[in-house]
């Protein structure tokens, strides 16, 4: 089964790659440039550090004897 809007995705997709040769390093220039220009305010978040696991709650199947 396939989704239309996934396939319309794509397509734009590979035409925009298409359009830069592949060009890793031109694609996302042209795709931040978009993003300046857009009017939209983008939102960066810091990365969120994660809880240790401590052995007290720590999850774990059962020994076997």
């Amino acid at each position: 089964m396939t989704d239309p809007i996934v396939e319309e995705v794509r397509k734009h997709r590979m035409e925009h790659t298409l359009k830069f040769g592949g060009n890793l390093e031109a694609i996302c220039a042209n795709l931040r440039a978009i993003q300046a220009t857009s009017g939209y305010t983008v939102v960066r978040l810091p990365p969120r550090r994660l809880e240790p696991i401590h052995a007290s709650t720590e999850r774990r199947a059962p020994r076997r004897k």
